[in-house]
C-alpha cells in the first residue's frame, strides 16, 4: 500500500481546521502550516513508555489526527511532508542539529527533522517546520534566505550562514528572545536531503537512547496564539507573547494527568506515569 493509499487529506484538514484553499500556493502553505502548528501538540509519551513512535502514514493518521494525539519531529514533518505533496507541493526533508542549548554546532548530531518546499511562481524555497519543540519554534515557513528578518504569528526569525569546513553552505535558524532582547540559535542544518531511511535510524535513536531527553522525561509544549506551553519533567510554563514567563513545579501525578489532557489536548496512555 502506497503512502497516498494511508494517507487521508480530508482527515487530516479537518483536524486542524483548515478551511482555505487546496492549490499548492504560498497562502495555502502558510495557512495549513500555522493550522498544524496551532492544533497539534509536541509530545513525547510514546518513547516515553518505551515504544518507538511509527513513522507509517497509516499509524500517524491513527495516532495523531483519529486518535487526537501529538507527536515528536519526526512524526509532525513526515505528517505535513505528505499533506504538502498530496496539495501539490515539491518537498525535501532536511536534518538539522539542534544548537539551542550546544556549546558548539558541531557538539550535537543530527537529529532535528524539518522541511524544504518549493511553490510554484516564487523565487526561493521555503523552510517549513512544525515539530521544533521550544519555544522559539516556526509558526510560519520562511523563505531560505540570509539578511532578512521575518515576523510570524507574533514571533520573529531569520536565517544565517554559519562559518563551517564542508562542501555545502550551513545554515542556522535563530529566533528573537524577548526576554533577553537578542537573536539565539535553534539549530543548523545544511540543504542534503535525507531519506525515509534516515530518518528511520534518527528516529529509533531519538526514541530509544538513554541519552535522549524523550526517553527519560515527559516533554511537551503547544502554541496558541497568545501563549506557549511547556510541561519539561515536572515543570510547567507558560511563555506569553510579551515574553512574561510564569511556571510551577507538579507534585501529583494526578495534577500532572490533569494538565497533560486539559492544556495540552492529550490524553495520557493507559499505565504511563508522569512523574515517575
Amino acid at each position: 500500500m502506497s503512502d497516498t493509499e494511508q494517507y487521508d487529506l480530508d482527515a487530516y484538514l479537518d483536524r486542524i481546521g483548515w478551511k482555505g484553499g487546496r492549490r499548492a500556493s504560498l497562502a495555502t502553505l502558510r495557512g495549513v502550516h500555522l493550522a498544524h502548528a496551532l492544533s497539534l501538540t509536541f509530545e513525547n509519551l510514546d518513547p516515553l513508555r518505551g515504544e518507538v513512535p511509527s513513522l507509517a502514514p497509516a499509524d500517524l493518521m491513527a495516532k495523531m489526527i483519529h486518535g487526537r494525539r501529538g507527536g515528536y519531529c519526526y512524526e509532525h514533518n513526515t505528517l505535513l511532508r505528505l499533506t504538502l505533496e498530496a496539495l501539490g507541493f515539491r518537498v525535501t526533508p532536511l536534518a538539522a542539529r539542534v544548537v539551542l542549548g550546544a556549546p558548539t554546532p558541531e557538539s550535537r548530531p543530527r537529529t532535528h527533522a524539518m522541511l524544504k518546499v518549493e511553490v510554484a511562481g516564487e523565487p526561493l524555497p521555503y523552510l517549513a517546520d512544525v515539530g521544533f519543540g521550544a519555544a522559539g519554534s516556526l509558526l510560519l515557513p520562511v523563505p531560505l534566505v540570509t539578511g532578512t528578518e521575518f515576523e510570524g504569528a507574533g514571533r520573529r526569525h531569520r536565517l544565517a550562514h554559519l562559518p563551517h569546513e564542508g562542501p555545502l553552505e550551513l545554515w542556522e535558524l535563530q529566533t528573537y528572545d524577548v526576554r533577553g532582547g537578542e537573536w539565539a540559535g535553534q539549530y543548523a542544518f545544511t540543504l542534503e536531503p535525507f531519506t525515509a531511511a534516515d530518518f528511520g535510524m534518527f528516529n529509533w535513536f531519538v526514541g530509544t537512547s538513554p541519552h535522549s531527553p524523550f526517553t527519560r522525561r515527559p516533554y511537551l509544549q503547544r502554541a496558541t496564539a497568545e501563549r506557549h506551553l511547556v510541561l519539561d519533567g515536572a515543570r510547567f510554563t507558560e511563555t506569553r507573547a510579551d515574553g512574561t514567563v510564569t511556571g510551577r513545579t507538579l507534585t501529583r501525578e494526578a495534577e500532572a494527568r490533569r494538565v497533560v489532557t486539559e492544556e495540552f489536548g492529550v490524553e495520557v496512555p493507559e499505565g504511563l506515569r508522569l512523574l515517575g
